[in-house]
């Protein structure tokens, strides 16, 4: 390699690695460009219907926070009631189970009383466990604060690339030569087009969720419903994890009026998360941009190993910009150019090969004569 090519492949290595430290800031960007999309797809709705830009776009933003306070609102305070109430029932529950256990002991053989859990000892033997749970509070507090952080980060930038996104998206292909310019602007349109597209999947994924949860906690007779729905139907925005993950709740909540309503719950969870895994979020997903369901779960296995939790929610918008962008650039310009000049070489060679051939023969001729 000469010099040139060697300060060009360093020069690639040491970009690779900076992008590598600042992927967690990557991602809070690529996150307030998804939001920003979306929020400005709602802004066009409201200018086809003759509002000006700013009006629109400040209508979407409205609604925006109306939705993150108002799930809040539906979420939270019944939570609060209801867990307020379980920390008060489950030690009693304990009691109940304890008090059947030692009943018990009576009516069976001598040998087999010693292989009988005792509920007193496990809560002893778990206490220490509570105690480094205490002891970690303040990690939790900075876990959090980090999380407020984040998240106040991806506002702000969503609130600046909806105020001028042209502007933001000019900089950004500027970073190109100026031949491929042109290129790029007609990728990034679209990555607009397929993030909207997702958007939309997602939003139909998230309401069928929500409804089959909230139909089925209603009919079993769940308390806090409605939020237990709302919550399932927002953690789907994690296929295949998030209704796995929202059935804790669910679960603790029906323990207040039975301790066998729980077993149902699971069960009806276990239902949704299989309608969700094989049906909702696969169909939805390939209709809106065309994403085969391996593709999928391989993406969220990629993304939470090398991104953790922020990569796994972001794991699908990411895979269809990933998608674009590999088709686009390494596919389209590169191999398939690629393949047409070995085609072109491999004719010049032939040609080049034939003369050489010809004037062989000619050489020999004149000097036979």
């Amino acid at each position: 390699m000469k010099l040139g090519q060697w300060i060009g492949l360093i020069a690639l290595v040491i970009s690779l690695y900076i992008l590598w430290q600042l992927r967690e800031v990557l991602l809070l960007i690529f996150a307030a460009v998804v939001l920003a999309t979306t929020l400005n797809r709602l802004a066009r709705t409201f200018q086809r219907l003759g509002m000006k830009h700013g009006i629109a776009v400040l209508l979407s933003v409205t609604i925006f926070f109306a939705g993150v306070i108002g799930f809040f609102w539906l979420i939270v305070p019944p939570f609060a009631q209801q867990f307020q109430e379980l920390t008060y029932r489950v030690p009693q529950g304990f009691k109940l189970i304890n008090s059947w256990i030692d009943e018990q002991r009576t009516h069976i053989p001598p040998q087999l009383v010693e292989f009988i859990p005792d509920i007193n000892g496990l809560i002893a033997e778990a206490q220490p466990l509570f105690n480094r749970v205490l002891g970690n509070s303040f990690a939790f507090v900075s876990g959090s604060l980090v999380i407020v952080l984040n998240i106040l980060l991806v506002l702000v930038l969503t609130g600046m690339f909806l105020a001028n996104p042209n502007a933001y998206r000019q900089v950004f292909v500027r970073l190109f030569p100026s031949f491929y310019r042109r290129r790029v602007d007609g990728i990034l349109n679209q990555c607009e087009i397929s993030l909207e597209r997702w958007v939309t999947g997602a939003f139909l994924a998230v309401l069928v969720v929500g409804l089959m949860s909230l139909v089925g906690l209603s009919i079993l007779g769940v308390k806090a419903a409605l939020a237990l729905g709302i919550l399932a139907g927002f953690m789907n925005l994690i296929p295949n994890l998030g209704p796995t993950m929202s059935v804790v709740p669910a679960m603790a909540i029906a323990l207040l009026d039975s301790p066998w309503k729980p077993i149902f719950v699971l069960i009806l969870y276990f239902f949704i998360q299989q309608a969700e895994s094989n049906f909702i979020t696969p169909v939805v997903m390939a209709h809106q941009v065309s994403l085969l369901p391996a593709v999928t779960l391989i993406s969220q296995l990629f993304f939470v190993t090398f991104f953790g939790f922020l990569g796994l929610f972001l794991a699908l918008p990411l895979t269809v910009v990933a998608k674009i962008w590999l088709q686009e650039v390494l596919v389209k310009d590169v191999l398939d150019e690629w393949k047409h000049n070995h085609h072109l070489d491999s004719e010049l060679v032939m040609v080049s090969e034939s003369a050489d051939h010809t004037e062989i023969q000619e050489t020999e001729a004149t000097t036979n004569d």
